[in-house]
């Protein structure tokens, strides 16, 4: 009789579940294409026009020592990424450059650079480009860090992983940057 009323129990809460699904399962229709999903109401358009890097610069080209619009909302930062001179890093590592609002506790950062098999001094220039949400805006003052991966996972960090010692705070538009990996 106990396993009966456990039985039917099993079978009503089976019941329930099965009815409280809202997907809307259609006919398999094999003619049917992937497509890109919709995010437009996940990451809407940005406010106004961002100005955006078009320039293609690679960090390979000198950089200008001083440029008119530095602190304008927008503009790329520049600088230099050196490394202790003791340590020769392993060419299968991976350097992210990581900008966050300053004094951001946690989240997403505001904008990333990943660069495989880095060779130091390094150039840099991470902006508006390089926002990882479309939404937000390069602007402001920004903190900046550089790390040495040894596995290419930004999430991960391990014992021979570099990084800068402190975070480099900055406005957009600033040249001259330089971060030290120890």
């Amino acid at each position: 009789m106990k396993n009966l009323k456990r039985a039917a129990l099993l079978l009503a809460s089976i019941g329930l579940l099965a009815s409280a699904c809202d997907r809307n399962i259609g006919e398999f229709d094999p003619a049917e294409r992937p497509r890109q999903p919709d995010l437009s109401r996940i990451f809407p358009e940005p406010d106004g026009d961002l100005p955006q890097d078009q320039s293609g610069a690679t960090g390979a080209e000198p950089l200008p020592t001083a440029r008119a619009d530095a602190g304008q909302t927008g503009t790329s930062v520049r600088g230099t990424i050196q490394i202790a001179s003791d340590s020769d890093p392993s060419p299968d590592r991976i350097l992210f450059l990581i900008a966050r609002p300053a004094g951001a506790v946690g989240g997403p950062p505001l904008a990333v650079v990943r660069v495989p098999a880095p060779t130091f001094p390094l150039d840099f220039e991470i902006g508006p480009a390089d926002v990882m949400i479309p939404t937000m805006r390069f602007e402001g003052q920004i903190e900046l860090t550089a790390r040495l991966d040894g596995d290419g996972n930004a999430s991960t960090r391990a014992e021979g992983d570099r990084e800068t010692a402190s975070a480099t705070a900055v406005m957009p538009g600033a040249t001259g940057v330089e971060l030290r990996l120890e």
